[in-house]
C-alpha cells in the first residue's frame, strides 16, 4: 500500500470516528516518518527480507569457530541492515547483549577455573553458545523475537 493510499485510509476512518483526531495525527506521523521502501518492494518482501536477515544474523554467531568471526559478522549485520529493514534493530540488540554477556560468563569462569567451578561455567557457556543462536535463528525465521535466557541487556 503506497503512502498516499495509506492516509486515505486513515482520513477515512478518522471521518467515520474509528480514530480519534489526537490517533489519527499520530498515525499520520507514523505513515510520513516510515523509511521508504525501495521501488517496488511491498511490506510482505520487505517482511521476508527482515526474517532471512534475522535469521542470518542470529545463525552468524556460530562462526565464532574461525577466528572470532561469530563476533564481527552478527555486529557488521545489524549495522547494516537496520536501517533498510527497521525489524533487524531489535535481533541485533539481542544477539549483542548476548555476545557481551557471553564473553563476560566465560572470563568468570576462566577466573574461576583454579577452583573447578569454572570449567562448568566454561563448558555451560560453551554449549549455550552454540544453542541459543540456532534457536533465535528458526524463531526469527518464523517472524518471532526471542530474548536469550541469561542475557545482561545492556542495549534496549
Amino acid at each position: 500500500m503506497s503512502t498516499a493510499e495509506q492516509l486515505q485510509k486513515l482520513q477515512e476512518l478518522r471521518q467515520t470516528g474509528a480514530l480519534s483526531d489526537e490517533e489519527y495525527a499520530k498515525a499520520k506521523a507514523d505513515v510520513l516518518n516510515a523509511p521508504p521502501a525501495a521501488a517496488g518492494t511491498t511490506h510482505d518482501e520487505v517482511e521476508k527480507q527482515t526474517k532471512l536477515w534475522a535469521m542470518l544474523l542470529h545463525l552468524s554467531q556460530l562462526a565464532h569457530f574461525a577466528a572470532g568471526a561469530g563476533l564481527i559478522i552478527p555486529i557488521v549485520i545489524w549495522q547494516i541492515k537496520k536501517a533498510e529493514l527497521p525489524g533487524i534493530d531489535v535481533h541485533g540488540k539481542i544477539v549483542v547483549n548476548w555476545l557481551i554477556s557471553a564473553i563476560i560468563y566465560l572470563v568468570v569462569g576462566v577466573i574461576l577455573t583454579p577452583v573447578f567451578v569454572g570449567f562448568v561455567i566454561v563448558f555451560a557457556v560453551g554449549i549455550v553458545a552454540f544453542v541459543f543462536p540456532i534457536i533465535g535463528g528458526v524463531k526469527a525465521s518464523s517472524g518471532e523475537v526471542w530474548k536469550y535466557p541469561l542475557s545482561i541487556p545492556f542495549f534496549k
